[in-house]
C-alpha cells in the first residue's frame, strides 16, 4: 500500500511539475518571414488580395480538397478561412479549424522607396490553450509554419518576378 502511494504522488508531483513548467510557454506566438520582390508593388498585389491569386503561388491551393466558396472564403482541408480585411499594404485572413483553434495570417506589402521592388511580409499568429502538449508543441510551429512560408514566398517571388 505505501507503494502504492508514493507511486500516486510520485506521479501527481511530475504532472503538476509538467503543467508549470508549460504555463511557462506563451499562448501566443507569431512566426513571420519576409522577401525582396524585384517588381512594382501593383504587380505582387493581385497575388495577395484574394484567393484566386492565393492558388497561383501557395502549395496545397490547387489540391482537391481545397474549396473555394469566394474570393474571401475558402474550406482548406479542415480549416475555414476567411479573408477579414484587405489594404492597399495589407491583407489578414484568419483561419479556424475544426476544433476551433485559431491563426490568424498578415501579408504585408512594403514599398521599396525606388518603387521598383517591394518586401512581402507574411506573419501567423497562432493561439494555444493551457494543455501542456499544446504549449510544447508550440516550440515546433516555427520550424514548421516558418518552413512552409518560406517556401510559399519563394514561389510568389518566382512567379511575380517572371511575369516582370
Amino acid at each position: 500500500m505505501r507503494l502504492v502511494k508514493q507511486a500516486f504522488f510520485s506521479i501527481l508531483f511530475l504532472a503538476i511539475l509538467v503543467q508549470v513548467i508549460a504555463l511557462l510557454f506563451p499562448a501566443r506566438i507569431i512566426v513571420s518571414r519576409a522577401i525582396t520582390i524585384h517588381a512594382p508593388v501593383d504587380s505582387v498585389r493581385p497575388y495577395l488580395q484574394n484567393m484566386q491569386g492565393w492558388q497561383k503561388w501557395i502549395t496545397g491551393m490547387q489540391d482537391p480538397s481545397v474549396h473555394l466558396q469566394s474570393l474571401t472564403q475558402a474550406q482548406i482541408g479542415n480549416r475555414a478561412v476567411q479573408i477579414e480585411k484587405v489594404n492597399a499594404d495589407s491583407v489578414v485572413s484568419v483561419w479556424r479549424s475544426t476544433k476551433n483553434h485559431l491563426l490568424i495570417s498578415t501579408m504585408q506589402i512594403i514599398p521599396a522607396s525606388n518603387g521598383a521592388s517591394a518586401v512581402v511580409q507574411w506573419q501567423y499568429e497562432q493561439f494555444f490553450k493551457w494543455y501542456p502538449w499544446e504549449r510544447f508543441g508550440s516550440l515546433m510551429s516555427d520550424k514548421i509554419i516558418g518552413r512552409m512560408l518560406e517556401q510559399n514566398l519563394n514561389r510568389l517571388q518566382t512567379l511575380v518576378e517572371k511575369k516582370n
